[in-house]
């Protein structure tokens, strides 16, 4: 059986490249037969940075919200939140103890969060790929959708993996595969064509919000950086354009177009017969997302509903990992 793990922060408010990155890729595995598919909102990862804590179970409701709204179905997959699966942290704890300090300071990520004043970082932060490695394993995927940013976490989490089983002599943990899909692996700002499309972000203008209403789309888009040249009209031109292939790669993966097909579209055009285009589809495909998770916010009962049936089936697989892992290790029980 195919066991899909995948996963987002509740930081901030989730945009679009969450969702072409991810969620609109979660909600296609959900329909894989023989697919087994769970979706955490990791909010343990959420307070390695500082963070508000008064608003973190709201941001945790929102993002399980616009899973929701973007297409996951609670009945077909489970919807969890991290830290009420306390086998994760155990794990982490466990795979801490396997974990080598020099692979951890290669992970690039630490690198960018920590910057210069990596010395005053938290432990957490720098741990962040092991907890990661708990939160698949514990559940023993098979399968991680991931970003091109993750893969050199989901590298260690098979490599700790693999540590663990040849240590306790017995192939326990599945080696779990990335899977990276879509036309839209890494969506990047507005702004700035060379930097990833962040929700932590200090311009709003920077990025397309999932609760953006038609007009906030419009004049952000009107905005988004470009050069002073024409459309692209084929791959070869888009060479040496981060702004003008961002914008290419968005309206091809909103539309579910081939590259090809959007440079015949619009190459040669001004950029701002594109950006028109990216209004149009950017507000046909996301405003039914903005209104479905409007309406599941007025009604947080149902979303802890959800997300308490969500827990209970993760905690259930969790739980059996932790046992046989206690086991392996020798612990007494």
């Amino acid at each position: 059986m195919k066991r899909i793990l995948s996963c987002m922060q509740p930081t901030n408010r989730l945009q679009l490249g969450n969702y072409l990155g991810a969620l609109k890729n979660w909600v296609a595995f959900q329909d894989e037969p023989g697919a087994e598919c769970l979706y955490g909102v990791v909010d343990l990862h959420a307070i390695t940075m500082p963070y508000d804590s008064a608003a973190l179970a709201q941001a945790t409701r929102e993002t399980a919200a616009a899973y929701i709204a973007g297409g996951i179905d609670p009945s077909k997959s489970a919807i969890f939140v991290q830290s009420a699966i306390s086998a994760h942290s155990e794990l982490m704890w466990l795979f801490s103890t396997i974990a080598q300090l020099g692979k951890l300071e290669r992970m690039t990520q630490f690198k960018d969060k920590a910057g210069k004043n990596s010395e005053r970082a938290g432990l957490g932060l720098f741990a962040y790929p092991v907890l990661m490695a708990a939160d698949i394993l514990v559940y023993k995927a098979t399968h991680v959708p991931v970003g091109d940013d993750q893969k050199q976490h989901l590298e260690l989490a098979r490599e700790i993996a693999g540590t663990f089983n040849h240590k306790y002599k017995e192939e326990f943990f599945p080696l779990p595969e990335p899977v990276i899909t879509g036309a839209a692996t890494r969506v990047m700002s507005l702004r700035d064509g060379t930097k990833k499309m962040s929700k932590s972000d200090e311009s709003d203008y920077s990025r397309i919000n999932l609760t953006d209403n038609a007009d906030a789309i419009a004049q952000k888009f009107r905005k988004a950086k470009t050069d002073t040249l024409p459309v692209p009209a084929s791959k070869e031109e888009m060479k040496g354009r981060p702004e003008a292939e961002n914008l290419l790669t968005i309206y091809a993966a909103l539309a579910e177009q081939p590259m090809e097909a959007v440079l015949t579209q619009f190459g040669g055009a001004q950029f701002s017969v594109l950006k028109q285009g990216l209004v149009d589809i950017s507000v046909e495909k996301l405003a039914p997302i903005t209104k479905r998770m409007a309406e599941l916010m007025k009604d947080p009962g149902e979303i802890d509903r959800i997300l308490k049936r969500g827990n209970e089936k993760a905690n259930s697989l969790a739980e059996a990992t932790i046992k046989e892992t206690r086991a392996l290790m020798g612990f007494w029980s």
